[in-house]
């Protein structure tokens, strides 16, 4: 039940001892020993070996002694079976060669590589490199490569940056162990010289026969030398990439690999000065893994057993066989073949325990099972003749005789006193069972078997009763329907009244699940002799032969009919891809089941990977005939990977679809399409940057695709063209001293592969990089609005001062006494030539500049102006706030307001009046501390709030509740006991005013 299990066992651990578990399932318990190597261990009382249980112990383990090959035999009075064979295996890393590394010197621009040459180590090891110092790891970043196998270092093109001494620094993980060891220093000094542009050498290579389970991950690795830094790319060639790739450019890893899998693989460098290509292959191996096993068995003395083993893996594994524990060869009455075991006359001796074990060399798998011989005399108890045994007149009759006995017991039937031989009614075959055929009533009686073998005798009786015959009275009748109708199959039957009769149907032998049959099938009645069955909602499948089954306990009785339901076609078949063109392919089929119904037409869809979802195709002929076996796909994509499939379609729908078509791959052809998205502008000074939309997968058409531009400065006649080399670039840069500031370019883009080129774009107009504004606004005038605002004006720069686009404009300003550096600022956007200035400080003095701004930047500052805000508004509310009323008037009066020297002078009153929470508010200006309201004769009560005003803006309020059956001042906070808050809003003076106002509703 458990197996030992390879294991690693770090040298120089501070772990003081390795167990190896073995566990068996044994009645009476298993006793263990251990085998190291094909020889007995010694359990010695002094020895470092010692059994735990099953487990085996090694205290302080060293390779000279205990490294090898350990197996468990667990043994018990049934028998002995041996565990798979475990390694132990002892880890190590050594350090690095104490020899000074030979300097590399090369030419700066081309490529390098640094050998590592690891130390003797075991197992693997995973490789960095260090760049000069500790921790100074060198990434590996498209230029660079280290790789994991052999440890070298790649450089593809080297630059300045990369002058300096190199070290490998090699590590290993062992459990929970991690040492690590480098190299002595390797010093690079690079030789300066023009650096000139060369294809792509592949020089890190996976190998050309790459080994692997199924079920692992493989890496291979691909780096090559070039400028410039060479892209790589994989691809399959004997298949399309699996989704199961993972990473991209110098490593390819295919997670949990099958069968599948197995193929030759194509790494390619590239670029714009050539290719290089390298292949190799990927085959897949396999563990053993078992497809059929033994199991335990018992068996009757005298009789022949044959036991089979099937196990898959390659290499094919080979299977062997042993009996407890020991090597099982073909012997007197045992055969061995293989994965068969054959035994001929068992005897008790071949009692025990067997273990078949198949292997390769990637492994081995046991499977282990018991064998019993038994001899034992003849006996009923378990299985007695039946008592009573109804049968239907005219009918047949089972009577089996089956008692346990081994060897199988001799078997003698009598009828009373009579002894039964074969008949043409009756028959005893060779196993004992009686059969009694065309039954009258003079069969009734008692009947008894007679069992014997060399062990002893037995025998048993039951007792025969005839019953009238079930027959069926009304059978069900053939049909003809369509999908989706309703139809009811009759059966009624007549029986004998002393016994129950039930109904049973089939469908072409199968019986209906009436529970799973989602509603189509349900018993039409519940009367005893009528089973008819509904069928709902008819589908293709339901067509066939039903059989309805008239059931007693003695006999039976069945009647068909066919029911054929008529559809849409069945899915055709043999979908085959040939004539592959660029843009067209022909497709022949084979037709499926037209339903019985004729097949009109076919409809052709195809997917890409780029667009999963199936869509109708466009075909030479465009409407395919039903007759039909072939047909032309036009306007395809050049250079897609396509699947097709086929439906077919008759008077009553479209059917299921075909299997999709193996992929295949369209031909290369020039691009059709001009790219799109031409735009530009911005950058650096002598900058034209051009941007235009990646051309899509869609329409590349090809490989090797990439963009030629063609611009010039407008007004001027020839054209200057740059070549970019790959699909997903999405903009391009030209750099040149004559390039001035916002000019404007014309530009157009098309599009290239290895077939040729495509069409150009329409012309687009470019304009260069910007250059900050050079003028800056004037006559700039800041006016103080309240005591925290103020507002700014000037003249506009003139457009045809500008070198690029004008954005808006950014004005500054500062405190008196501040230096320009710490100027607070707000920009415009637009055209605009005035702005709001809102946070500032009451009563100060501020200065105030302003410039213009596009992309590039901000201009010169304007001269700068002056301005100071005014005082605040006094910081008290009005006082002692009264009200009269007087017919329809309320007169308010309170105590004024008086400023401050610090504070802006009082000009005037604002009051903000609501009559009910339901009401929209009112504004009152009042020039004095008294103002007159009319009210409604059925006032009763009003919310007023009451603030001063002035330059400096308005005051706190002052909140006040008016009822009409009091004349002092009741303030809201102190008469409210059910606050509900309401927000008033009014915007009067530029100033938002909100009060929470809270209310008592009378």
């Amino acid at each position: 039940e458990e197996q030992p299990v390879h294991t690693l066992f770090p040298e120089g651990s501070a772990e003081e001892k390795v167990t190896l578990a073995c566990r068996a399932r044994a009645s009476p318990p298993a006793t263990y020993r251990w085998k190291m190597n094909g020889t007995e261990i010694k359990m010695e009382p002094d020895s470092r070996y010692r059994l735990v249980a099953g487990d085996l112990v090694i205290s302080n383990p060293v390779k000279a002694k205990d490294a090898g090959s350990y197996q468990c035999v667990a043994s018990n009075s049934r028998g002995t079976v041996v565990s798979r064979e475990a390694s132990l295996r002892f880890g190590f890393l050594q350090e690095f060669s104490a020899e000074e590394r030979d300097p590399v010197k090369i030419t700066e621009g081309w490529g390098v590589m640094f050998a590592c040459s690891p130390p003797p180590h075991y197992p693997g090891l995973s490789y960095r490199w260090l760049l000069n110092e500790f921790p100074n790891f060198i990434p590996a970043d498209g230029r660079r490569f280290v790789s994991q196998t052999t440890g070298n270092l790649y450089i593809a093109k080297t630059e300045a940056s990369d002058l300096g001494n190199y070290s490998c620094f090699a590590t290993s993980h062992i459990d929970f162990i991690t040492k690590s060891v480098f190299s002595k220093f390797s010093r690079l000094s690079l030789a300066a010289e023009d650096a000139r542009q060369y294809a792509p050498s592949i020089k890190a290579r996976f190998p050309a026969d790459t080994y692997a389970l199924a079920g692992q991950m493989v890496t291979l690795e691909c780096f090559a030398f070039g400028n410039p830094v060479p892209r790589i790319k994989w691809r399959k060639l004997d298949g399309s990439q699996s989704s199961k790739w993972i990473g991209s450019e110098p490593l390819l890893q295919i997670q949990d690999v099958d069968f599948e899998d197995e193929g030759t693989y194509e790494c390619e460098a590239e670029n714009i000065k050539g290719r290089d290509t390298y292949q190799g292959r990927i085959i897949i191996q396999a563990q053993p893994e078992w497809l059929e096993v033994i199991a335990d068995t018992e068996a009757d003395i005298g009789s022949d057993l044959r036991w089979s083993c099937a196990a898959a893996g390659k290499p094919r594994p080979a299977v062997r066989w042993l009996r407890d524990g020991q090597p099982l060869s073909s012997q007197n009455r045992i055969e061995v073949s293989g994965g068969e075991l054959r035994f001929s006359k068992l005897v008790l001796e071949d009692s025990g325990m067997y273990q078949c074990v198949a292997e390769n060399k990637h492994g081995t798998v046991y499977a282990s099972a018991e064998l019993t011989v038994q001899a034992l005399a003849p006996d009923f108890r378990l299985n007695p003749v039946k008592r009573l045994i109804p049968a239907a007149r005219s009918g047949k009759v089972i009577i089996p005789c089956q008692p346990r006995a081994a060897p199988k017991a001799t078997v003698l039937w009598t009828k009373g006193t009579e002894l039964l031989i074969n008949s043409s009614r009756v028959t005893i075959t060779t196993d004992g069972t009686l059969i009694l055929q065309n039954i009258s009533k003079s069969d009734e009686g008692k009947y008894t078997c007679f069992a014997e073998n060399f062990m002893g005798k037995a025998n048993s009786t039951g007792i025969l009763s005839v019953r009238d015959a079930t027959k069926i009275t009304l059978a069900p009748s053939s049909a003809d329907i369509n999908v989706g109708e309703n139809l009811t199959l009759q059966c009624h039957a007549s029986h004998d009244p002393t016994m129950d009769l039930t109904f049973t149907w089939s469908l072409d032998d199968f019986p209906i699940d009436f529970d799973k049959s989602e509603g189509h099938y349900r018993r039409a009645s519940v009367k005893e002799a009528i089973g008819d069955l509904s069928i709902f909602n008819t589908q293709l499948k339901h067509s066939g032969r039903y059989t309805c089954t008239a059931q007693t306990v003695v006999d039976s009785a069945s009647e068909s009919a066919t029911l054929t339901v008529r559809g849409p076609p069945g899915p055709p078949g043999g979908v085959v891809v040939r004539d592959i063109s660029d843009t067209t392919v022909q497709l022949s089929w084979s037709r499926g089941f037209d339903n019985h119904s004729p097949i009109a037409r076919y409809i052709v869809e195809a997917r890409t990977l780029l667009s999963p979802k199936w869509k109708q195709m466009r075909t030479n002929p465009v409407n395919i005939e039903g007759n039909a076996e072939t047909a032309q796909v036009v306007n395809l994509i050049p250079w897609m990977d396509y699947e097709f499939r086929v439906l077919a379609s008759n008077i009553l729908g479209v059917g299921e679809p075909s299997l999709p078509s193996s992929k295949i791959r369209t031909k290369e052809a020039a691009p059709t399409v001009a790219p799109s998205g031409l735009s530009g502008g911005g950058g650096a000074p002598n900058e034209l940057i051009i941007n235009w939309t990646p051309t899509l997968r869609d329409y590349q058409n090809g490989d090797g695709f990439g963009y030629i531009l063609s611009f010039r400065k407008k007004g001027t006649q020839g054209w200057l063209t740059a070549r970019v080399p790959h699909a997903e670039s999405l903009h391009y840069v030209y750099r040149n001293e004559s390039i001035g500031p916002y000019t404007p370019f014309e530009v157009k883009i098309k599009a290239y592969n290895r077939k040729g080129e495509g069409p150009e774009s329409l012309t687009a107009i470019v304009y260069s990089a910007e250059e900050e504004p050079k003028v800056a606004p004037f006559r700039v005038m800041a006016k103080a609005v309240l005591s925290s605002e103020m507002d700014v004006s000037w003249e506009p720069v003139e457009q045809g001062d500008m070198t690029g686009v004008l954005l808006g404009y950014e004005i500054r300003y500062w405190k008196d006494g501040d230096k320009e550096e710490a100027a607070d600022r707000v920009r415009t956007a637009g055209l605009v030539t005035s702005a709001h200035v809102t946070g500032l400080n009451p009563n100060t003095k501020y200065h105030v500049s302003v410039r213009a701004y596009n992309r590039a930047g901000t201009g010169p500052p304007s001269p700068s102006t002056n301005v100071t805000t005014t005082k605040p508004p006094p910081t008290r509310p009005p006082g002692n706030i009264s009200w009269t009323f007087s017919g329809s008037t309320v007169s308010i009066k309170w105590d004024p307001v008086v400023a401050k020297a610090d504070e802006s002078a009082v000009t005037g009153y604002k009051m903000l009046y609501r009559q009910d929470s339901h009401s929209a508010p009112t504004l009152y200006l009042a020039s004095k501390s008294r103002i007159d309201i009319p009210v409604p004769e059925d006032f009763t009560h009003a919310f007023v709030q009451i603030r001063v005003t002035g330059p400096g803006g308005d005051g706190i309020p002052a909140e006040v509740h008016i009822l009409r059956n009091s004349g002092t001042s009741m303030m809201v906070e102190d008469s409210v006991t059910r606050p509900v808050p309401h927000a008033v809003i009014i915007t009067t003076n530029s100033l938002v005013m909100v009060a929470l106002i809270s209310y008592l509703e009378l």
